[in-house]
């Protein structure tokens, strides 16, 4: 016979159903316990003895930057091997050479040092460093051509920050600039702009991984690049994906600022590159190059125009979203400039990439809400062509400014 327990009949400190029980906390414990006590006699018992060979420990040096100046060369390295590696040994074009490291001593897995090389390199030369370490192995680094790095002042931060509102912010309010133009617009050219975001966001999307697996590729091995770039790419959607859902699905405004995020996350991922070309002082920025950055981004202020052109926002949401999308591109070429390492760069660009895949899905989602048409809106002669147009528009103006 079942009895009707009354929640007011339970005296108070009796355990609830729902709370978990000590004992079931105990048994939590025990697989952490063993597992601690594995990792302890592995480490005591020096069980891998036995498996020695007589080879030396496995090895790696990558070259995370490079500095030239009236004191010769300065690399900064970081050490992936199994074991801390010594550097006995650096050779400059097939000559050895003094060097003084800091900090001294052997380099452990993961850390880094500054190498000092009293080099007389040659402006425009090219120049072979070699690092030989106390097993033997060799590494090698190419300085393709060797120019003075820069040094940075309040001058050049300066110069890099009006650099990048010019080729980031500004065009970016010119696109938005369109807004007055466009707000007439009907059902047809709505389409045809929104399809238009999604082509010039496609393009950025496979630009910015590929910039993203390049850059992985010049980092160091325990980084993993590839997976590194493909986990953060999608760690970015799927938070951005949860945070816009969590409000139903963006649109208007909201939607519009899901795209000026994402274009200024790739556009942060660029500054990076940019602001290393500086520091290493590698960047040609020639006039016809800083017009073609320029042109290249006008096209994503009228893709953020796009969701909101059916609304009336406030004056001063312009100057933010152009600020937002464009704004990434000086504090890149800042943090670039001052301390610049490849898998930082590739990180970012992984996250802006993955930004820019959230915004394509809530755009086209938001088209296939349009006349309630579903997968047939995408299919439209006007979303059809204004894909078209926003990846051959991107794919044109890229042209200018690829070298």
């Amino acid at each position: 016979m079942n009895e009707r327990i009354d929640m007011h009949d339970i005296e108070p400190g009796t355990p609830h159903a729902t709370e978990p029980k000590r004992p079931a906390l105990a048994w939590l414990a025990i697989p952490v316990a063993i597992a601690a006590l594995a990792v302890w006699w592995l480490l005591s018992s020096n069980l891998l003895a036995g498996f020695s060979n007589g080879a030396p420990p496995v090895e790696n040096l990558t070259v995370e930057r490079t500095i030239l100046d009236q004191g010769g060369i300065r690399l900064l390295v970081r050490a992936g091997g199994s074991e801390p590696m010594r550097i006995a040994q650096v050779q400059v074009d097939a000559g050895h050479w003094l060097f003084e490291q800091q900090p001294p001593g052997p380099i452990a897995r993961g850390d880094t040092a500054w190498i000092s090389v009293p080099y007389p390199w040659v402006v425009g030369e090219t120049h072979h460093v070699a690092f030989v370490t106390n097993t033997g192995a060799a590494f090698d680094h190419e300085i393709g051509v060797a120019v003075p790095t820069p040094v940075t002042t309040s001058g050049s931060l300066a110069s890099q920050a009006l650099l990048g509102v010019f080729v980031g912010i500004v065009p970016v309010a010119v696109g938005l600039l369109f807004y007055p133009a466009l707000r007439g617009a009907g059902p047809a050219t709505m389409n045809f702009l929104l399809a238009m975001t999604v082509g010039l966001l496609a393009f950025l999307l496979v630009d910015t991984l590929e910039d993203a697996f390049e850059f992985s590729g010049e980092s160091a091995a325990l980084f993993q690049g590839q997976a590194m770039v493909i986990l953060a790419a999608a760690a970015s959607f799927l938070l951005l994906m949860a945070v816009a859902r969590s409000h139903g699905h963006p649109s208007g405004l909201a939607l519009a600022t899901y795209i000026a995020l994402g274009i200024g996350l790739h556009n942060l991922g660029e500054g990076l590159a940019i602001g290393a070309s500086f520091a290493a002082g590698a960047a040609g920025l020639g006039t016809f190059l800083v017009m073609g950055f320029a042109l290249h981004n006008i096209t994503e202020g009228i893709g953020i125009a796009a969701p909101i052109l059916k609304v009336k926002p406030p004056l001063w949401v312009f100057p933010a979203l152009a600020l937002l999308a464009g704004g990434p591109a000086v504090i890149g070429m800042w943090v670039g400039s001052l301390a610049y390492a490849p898998q930082w760069s590739a990180l970012a660009l992984a996250i802006g990439a993955g930004a820019i895949l959230q915004v394509i899905v809530e755009v086209s989602a938001l088209l296939m809400r349009t006349g309630n048409r579903g997968t047939a809106a995408l299919f439209s002669p006007a979303v059809l062509a204004g894909l078209g147009v926003g990846i051959a528009f991107m794919y044109g103006t890229a042209m200018l400014v690829k070298l």
